[in-house]
């Protein structure tokens, strides 16, 4: 049995044992997925809405496809986001740095206004700390809540030492997200789980923080 397939197992069991209140959680129409679905089609932005903090500012420049891969700058920084709300879902996102390693991150469960930043949970992507976790917004989840040595400020500390392949290879993040649960792996590698998250579901962010960054094969699908 594989990494993945038993991190469902563990995260469907302990999810089922687990009634909590969803503080704050979307209110809009929210889809749980029935079948393997592209987030991102390799071809266009539909689906998805591009957003900077100023509005004079061409998303264009930010954001653009080229060869069947979805280049962002890093600057200025903003995202990109589902017009779509999700709950109960595994993620598959690939990325790499096409030149130096840099700063991004995944937001998961995102509501409220389009603002940098909103309230979410960010699953990291930094070089070197892909698989950490920042609250933001107020988002909140028991192992930030509780404190201890993994916990910096809004921060949660991936529990092993870097996964990432190296400088411009492609890496894999899948996120499972299950009723008040957020499990992350990357390349294969568990590293981070929480646990009574105040969100359930909500809308999914691609960040531009600060440096060039590319993605492919950004799909979803049921978790079973």
């Amino acid at each position: 049995m594989g990494r993945l397939t038993l991190a469902l197992v563990g995260l469907s069991i302990a999810a089922s044992l687990l009634i909590v209140p969803v503080i704050g959680a979307e209110t809009a129409a929210v889809v749980v997925p029935k079948e393997k679905t592209m987030l991102w089609n390799d071809t266009d932005f539909v689906g998805w809405k591009r957003f900077l903090p100023d509005a004079s500012q061409n998303v264009d420049d930010t954001w653009s496809i080229a060869d069947g891969v979805l280049r962002c700058m890093g600057r200025p920084v903003g995202y990109m986001r589902t017009e779509t709300s999700y709950a109960d879902y595994h993620l598959h996102v690939e990325w790499r740095w096409p030149a130096a390693p840099g700063n991004n991150g995944v937001l998961v469960h995102m509501s409220g206004q389009d603002v940098v930043w909103p309230r979410s949970l960010e699953c990291q992507l930094a070089s070197g700390s892909a698989g950490d976790f920042w609250v933001i917004g107020g988002f909140e989840h028991a192992e930030h809540a509780k404190g201890g040595q993994r916990v910096q400020g809004r921060r949660v500390v991936k529990l092993h030492d870097s996964s990432e392949r190296p400088l411009g290879e492609w890496n894999q993040y899948d996120i499972l997200c299950k009723d008040d649960w957020v499990v992350v792996l990357v390349n294969g590698v568990l590293q981070n789980v929480a646990t009574q998250c105040s969100d359930k579901s909500g809308k999914i962010c691609l960040q531009s923080e600060g440096a060039p960054i590319e993605y492919r094969n950004v799909w979803i699908e049921p978790l079973e």
